[in-house]
């Protein structure tokens, strides 16, 4: 498929469709009537809804304000997926690759952020390091 529209040529526009295409058939394994599958399905689909809307804005603020948002989705998502373990409704290997691809998007918004508002600072939580995350079962093992 050729892009048509602007946002469509952007990396990490892509990168947000693929994620929603892997986290389509990771919800295959949870529960429909969950609310774990409903908020991780929203917030999915907010990722490259929300980068379309803001490369599509006149200014700089506004755009920062849409990827802001697609950026919290990602970490929703990653949040998301960590309830899933949790809840011990997956394992742990079965979120990784999601986990990755979160992580490679959060980075690639912060560049938008940061190229679009050079002035802006950002905190700690920035940083995505999945080998410093352990989970119990890994743990107790």
């Amino acid at each position: 498929m050729s892009a048509v529209f602007d946002h469509e040529k952007l990396k990490v526009y892509q990168q947000a469709i693929d994620f929603v295409a892997w986290t389509s058939q990771f919800l295959d394994q949870i529960s429909a009537s969950s609310n774990l599958h409903s908020q991780l399905d929203r917030a999915s689909t907010s990722i490259p809804l929300n980068i379309a809307e803001g490369n599509g804005k006149w200014t700089r603020k506004d755009r920062c304000r849409f990827f802001d948002i697609a950026r919290g989705s990602a970490l929703e998502c990653a949040a998301a997926l960590d309830v899933s373990v949790a809840k011990k409704m997956i394992a742990p290997s079965e979120i990784t690759s999601g986990k990755e691809s979160l992580a490679e998007l959060v980075r690639m918004l912060v560049g938008l952020i940061k190229a679009n508002d050079p002035d802006r600072e950002f905190g700690g939580g920035v940083t995505v390091r999945e080998e410093a995350v352990h989970y119990l079962d890994q743990d107790q093992e």
